[in-house]
């Protein structure tokens, strides 16, 4: 009987351990898959930015490129992309400043400070969240001709110097910092200020490199509202300079906007790879809690 009894849970064991593996099974097979599905786009723009016009032109699709090295040359020649480049860095970098420093001033406060309709407030920015960007683009695009700045650097940037997102993010994060950093603080005479850029805002860098890297890359991806409110070449970005590769007298040419594409992708890439560790720790960082 005692050999029976103690055979009965190994057995149980067995199939539960056996669950475990099979349930681990699945979620790697459905993160292999999401990980293909992500990077398919990223793969064909390369494969068609390496083939011939004939073979882009033809009607079964191919998965492997021709080596055609060519199409970056001519599509860089084609264009002032290193006028354009000059021009997405100082927009990305400028709203990232603004943004990072708005997003950690107002993210400090509601994390923090208290006063009278804090919650309210904090839920009416949440909820601009659900207002689409379409339903904003005649009203910001009247306020900016209004000011007159249609065709400048900062038409591309203001309106993009607060991060709902962000305050969400450092509120979250300044929320679990605990009480007693901030008693120790006014102990030694520390002003609300002083605390924030002595004490909080280093402790809040990871939350901070999320917040720069989301908006960089929002930032140098943008298409739609620097195509509306810029005029010349002055003040144009690399999305917008893949227009030159669409439409026009010989129609769309689809190898140099694959070339042209994939190399106005590849800094967005490289900053992403650099900063992915502080990304994943911002990201815990704000989320430990509500």
């Amino acid at each position: 009987m005692a050999s029976i009894s103690q055979g009965k849970p190994r057995r149980l064991s067995h199939k539960s351990r056996g669950f475990r593996v099979l349930q681990r099974g699945w979620v790697y097979l459905f993160v292999v898959l999401a990980a293909i599905i992500s990077l398919f786009p990223l793969y064909w723009v390369t494969v068609t930015s390496l083939l011939t016009s004939h073979s882009a032109l033809d009607f079964n699709p191919h998965f492997w490129p021709d080596w055609s090295w060519s199409n970056y040359s001519d599509a860089w020649s084609k264009a002032p992309w290193l006028h354009y480049f000059t021009n997405s860095l100082i927009v990305a970098l400028s709203t990232v400043v603004l943004a990072t420093m708005t997003s950690l001033l107002a993210g400090y406060a509601f994390g923090t400070m208290k006063f009278p309709g804090r919650n309210l407030l904090f839920l009416l920015i949440l909820a601009l969240i659900m207002i689409p960007g379409e339903a904003t683009l005649i009203p910001s695009y009247l306020v900016i001709s209004t000011l007159g700045w249609i065709d400048s650097y900062q038409a591309q940037i203001i309106p993009f110097a607060v991060s709902i997102s962000g305050i969400f993010l450092l509120r979250q994060f300044f929320l679990s910092l605990p009480t007693s950093l901030w008693e120790a603080a006014q102990l030694d005479g520390c002003t609300r200020s002083g605390f924030l850029w002595r004490v909080a805002a280093p402790l809040a860098r990871p939350a901070l490199s999320v917040i720069a890297l989301q908006v960089f890359i929002g930032s140098w991806n943008a298409f739609l509202w620097p195509y509306l409110v810029t005029r010349s070449d002055q003040f144009r970005t690399v999305e917008v300079g893949l227009q030159a590769f669409v439409g026009g007298e010989g129609g769309t040419d689809p190898t140099g906007l694959a070339a042209a594409a994939a190399f106005t992708t590849l800094p967005v890439l490289i900053v992403f790879l650099i900063a992915q560790r502080q990304f994943i720790e911002g990201i815990s960082a704000g989320s430990t809690k509500g």
